[in-house]
């Protein structure tokens, strides 16, 4: 969600510059099903766009409406929407709409907090009322500072009403080791999801950020030379179509302890880099190999660049949130537990 925020922030600065208001939406609330969960955002502009999605689609009109008080009055409300007598979601929502202005000072901390990949909390006022508008609205928290949404906002509310907490992580980053069309791919559709992109090429051959779409950074280097970063949140895939720069990129990765290292080539490779890996590093620990796909991405009969990296992106996916990859119509539950 982190970089859905990041979107509606930049959105939000880039109206006020054109003397266009903003109104930010937040599910703080949900009794009974929904297509998306509270914490999700949008932002909704005086001038009639929107940002973001605080659904399928089957509600977004009536929170667009709903807001244009907020927009007269610069008055935090809450609205709710039930959806059971309605097609679409079947549960009710309760969205606070508040007047969502960002200062310089706000702008500064929040690139801050992006850059060190820091994560970052919301904490937001509300009532189950419908039309509520007694002093409600969100507070953000950075390391060393904390900003209200609205100037006109106080937070001792808080004692007094509900409150939704949501704690933002670092975005996602996968950091792709290889330069390579397949690579290029990988990229793009990773930077779709959101997900912050590096990349590593071959110092013999390499490119520009302008390769690569979507991407946060482009570097060309030898294995001996990069700097590596990895944090819990950074997946790492490499696709030199060179043995020799994977071994030595493994061997480099090991210490840093990544959860997921994806690697092209086949299943006689894998095995030939793991014997080779015992060699120059005797103590490596099962917890490592256990680290590493190779063939990377999920059996899907993937065959072009563009479904490969689909392959790969959906077993990062599945890693990350802990699940075994099924067909959701065997499921008989609510597809994501509480």
């Amino acid at each position: 969600m982190t970089h859905e925020f990041k979107d509606i922030i930049y959105h939000a600065k880039s109206n006020q510059e054109k003397g266009i208001k903003n109104v930010l939406a937040t599910i703080v609330a949900l009794e009974g099903s929904s297509y998306r969960k509270p914490g999700v955002r949008m932002l909704l502009s005086s001038d009639g766009k929107m940002v973001g999605a605080v659904s399928g689609g089957c509600v977004e009109k009536e929170v667009q409406r709903r807001a244009q008080s907020v927009f007269e009055s610069d008055v935090a409300k809450v609205m709710t929407y039930d959806g059971r007598y309605r097609l679409g979601c079947e549960g009710i929502l309760y969205i606070l709409l508040e007047p969502f202005n960002i200062s310089d000072d706000f702008l500064n901390d929040f690139e801050l907090c992006l850059k060190n990949r820091d994560s970052f909390e919301i904490e937001s006022s509300y009532l189950k009322e419908d039309d509520y508008t007694a002093n409600i609205g969100s507070l953000i928290r950075f390391t060393n500072s904390e900003y209200t949404f609205s100037p006109t906002f106080n937070k001792s509310t808080f004692e007094s009403h509900l409150t939704f907490n949501q704690k933002l992580q670092p975005c996602f980053r996968l950091l792709i080791i290889g330069g390579e069309h397949d690579a290029v791919k990988l990229c793009m559709s990773a930077s779709l999801l959101g997900w912050e992109v590096d990349v590593i090429t071959s110092e013999k051959d390499p490119k520009l950020i302008s390769d690569f779409p979507g991407a946060n950074s482009v570097i060309g280097v030898s294995p001996e030379l990069a700097e590596l970063t990895i944090d819990n949140d950074t997946a790492v895939v490499l696709m030199n179509h060179n043995y020799v720069k994977d071994l030595k990129y493994l061997l480099k990765l090991e210490p840093l302890k990544p959860f997921y290292i994806g690697i092209l080539g086949s299943a006689k490779r894998r095995e030939q880099l793991q014997n080779e890996l015992f060699h120059y590093a005797p103590d490596l620990s099962e917890e490592f190999l256990d680290t590493i796909y190779s063939p990377a991405g999920l059996n899907i009969g993937a065959i072009t660049p563009e479904e490969i990296a689909i392959s790969i992106i959906s077993e990062i996916l599945a890693e990350t949130r802990k699940k075994t990859p099924v067909s959701l119509r065997t499921l008989t539950g609510k597809i994501h537990a509480k």
